[in-house]
């Protein structure tokens, strides 16, 4: 039974997914996943194309239509209830708590709202105020923020991801891998073609725009929530932390006032998906956003005319 929780609260691309996974191998952080990913209206996880929902740009749609990214939505969880809510969450309680009572899960702002409205639906959180709420479902809270300074690169990982619907350097090795026909007998065998024979990855000026809106809105509605909350989360920084998981690792974990099992070492299983792709899209992106205020290389003054010596 949990004795303490705390939520890893994030925006998409944000390496929330990186650190998760170190505090997951270390045994004494809770097992941080997204149990509480479900959306209200379908009891499955937010899919690529509604990234995009509202958007009537014609070539961004027809273009996420061309990789096939709307098809085969994963499964929900069979335990998983609109009107029976409570039992979904004991049990997500109770698989997301390592042995010395700590309860971890990993909360994202895209389908926050949606796991509000489904708690209040247990009875006994319908009426509690939304600063109440979470610290009366888990208990001893604790939330730890991640964030990534760099929006630009958040962002266009974000359409990478979208485009390949891949959210994991193990996914994307499994995308760009051509499935063995033999391997999945549940595999149409149409399917490794299909595979093979995607349109290529497509930088998209708008798409990317747009993305960025959307992880900016997301930022600040987490930061109103902890501002309404009266709260200070634990801060994580990206960027830090993946340039020393081992150290940033051992730090969250002083910080949440835990003990390191000795000789702990942390090598998360998955490795940044960032490439050559991703460092030309930044470049491309940036350059199109600053062209629109400023001349990027301003032309160079006349020179003037020499003056004209007399004879």
């Amino acid at each position: 039974m949990a004795e303490r929780a705390f939520l890893v609260c994030a925006a998409p691309r944000s390496g929330s997914t990186l650190v998760c996974q170190a505090l997951r191998r270390t045994g004494v952080a809770g097992v941080p996943e997204e149990y509480f990913e479900a959306l209200r209206h379908s009891g499955r996880p937010r899919r690529p194309e509604e990234y995009f929902s509202g958007v009537t740009d014609k070539s961004i749609l027809d273009h996420l239509g061309e990789r096939g990214i709307a098809e085969e939505p994963r499964p929900r969880s069979p335990l998983w209830s609109r009107t029976a809510y409570d039992r979904y969450l004991e049990w997500a309680m109770e698989t997301g708590t390592t042995p010395n009572g700590v309860f971890s899960a990993k909360l994202m702002w895209g389908y926050f709202g949606d796991f509000v409205s489904l708690l209040r639906n247990v009875p006994r959180y319908r009426d509690l105020p939304l600063a109440d709420l979470l610290p009366s479902v888990f208990p001893d809270l604790t939330y730890v923020r991640v964030v990534r300074a760099n929006k630009i690169r958040q962002a266009v990982s974000l359409w990478k991801a979208v485009q390949t619907a891949t959210w994991r350097e193990e996914d994307a090795r499994r995308e760009l891998r051509l499935d063995d026909v033999g391997e999945g007998p549940d595999e149409p065998p149409y399917k490794s073609f299909l595979q093979d024979h995607r349109p290529q990855l497509r930088f998209h000026y708008r798409a990317i725009a747009h993305l960025l809106d959307q992880i900016l809105v997301e930022e600040a509605s987490w930061d109103a929530f902890f501002e309404h909350c009266g709260v200070r989360p634990l801060l994580v920084l990206y960027e830090n932390f993946a340039a020393d998981p081992q150290t940033s690792t051992l730090s969250i974990l002083e910080r949440l006032g835990l003990e390191a099992p000795p000789d702990m070492r942390v090598e998360p299983r998955m490795r940044s998906q960032s490439d050559g792709i991703n460092d030309d899209w930044v470049r491309r992106f940036s350059e199109l956003r600053l062209g629109t205020e400023f001349d990027l290389v301003p032309a160079m003054p006349e020179p003037l005319p020499e003056p004209a010596h007399g004879h």
